[in-house]
């Protein structure tokens, strides 16, 4: 069974780069600011948004977080480190242990399991860092540039109003497997392109290992089911294992909630997000 990636076209890459960084730039300034903060994980997609960023704003209007906890690797920050000297962006160093652990303390653990304890651990994580960048966006007038994939946002592989929260995304709509591409041609590190993909939540975490299945093989099934509107026995009969098929298709369904804007119960003539949806252009 050959697999079907999305792949982009080295020669398209210029058109999309520059439809990118028009799109960073085109959405910050049309709110009357002109500067993005980001989180800088030393990871590969926050590596692709950081350099978008600095293609369209420049690097006096980038500001690139980096905010570890005593579970971190001491190499991500060493690798974002680089990444913000490569850039010449302005940065701040922010660690997060002590707001994070804190919580955690006595009555909050209390019959929980150790795995329950990891898992929240990591969500609370996700949340103290982008409470962390809404607040830097305040005191710098910046907009929060978001460094979630497609392929994450699609499995909501991710913390809500966590690291999947942000006013703006270049790579939302940008599978992982071709985040790999856009890196290469963009000058990303090759040790950062070569790292296993990782939330770095605890020692030994990967994305790969605790999905259950290779990114390679999820982008595969996804652009099927999403881009080409394939139904699962369709991929069955291309050769797919159907119980990988269905426990994509179920991941997607499942997280719907995660990638939509909260829901309002209708009562007036024109509910938010429901019947009043004017584009921030609007004059």
């Amino acid at each position: 069974m050959k697999k079907e990636l999305p792949q982009i076209n080295e020669k398209n890459f210029p058109l999309i780069s520059t439809h990118l960084t028009n799109f960073i730039r085109e959405e910050v300034l049309r709110t009357g600011l002109k500067r993005v903060v980001l989180g800088l994980s030393g990871g590969i997609d926050s590596a692709v948004s950081c350099y978008l960023a600095e293609k369209a704003l420049g690097k006096s209007n980038v500001t690139a977080l980096l905010m570890p906890h005593r579970l971190s690797s001491p190499q991500s920050l060493k690798d974002a480190k680089n990444i913000v000297r490569l850039l010449g962006i302005g940065h701040h160093v922010i660690d997060i242990t002590d707001g994070v652990d804190w919580y955690f303390t006595g009555e909050i653990k209390k019959g929980a399991s150790e795995m329950d304890i990891k898992l929240r651990t990591g969500n609370k994580m996700a949340r103290e860092r982008m409470s962390i960048l809404y607040d830097y966006s305040f005191k710098l007038k910046a907009l929060v540039l978001g460094t979630s994939n497609k392929s994450e946002l699609l499995l909501g592989y991710g913390t809500i109003f966590g690291d999947m929260a942000s006013a703006l995304n270049p790579i939302g709509d940008i599978y992982k497997t071709q985040i790999y591409q856009i890196a290469r041609l963009l000058g990303v590190p090759e040790n950062i392109i070569k790292k296993a993909p990782t939330a770095d939540l605890w020692a030994g975490q990967s994305d790969e290992s605790e999905l259950g299945f290779s990114y390679e093989l999820a982008d595969s099934i996804m652009y099927l089911l999403i881009d080409k509107m394939y139904k699962p026995e369709v991929l069955e009969s291309l050769g797919y294992d159907i119980k990988i098929v269905n426990k994509i298709y179920g991941m997607i369904k499942k997280s719907q909630y995660k990638r939509r804007t909260p829901l309002i119960a209708k009562v007036s003539e024109r509910t938010i997000n429901v019947d009043f949806r004017y584009l921030r252009d609007w004059e």
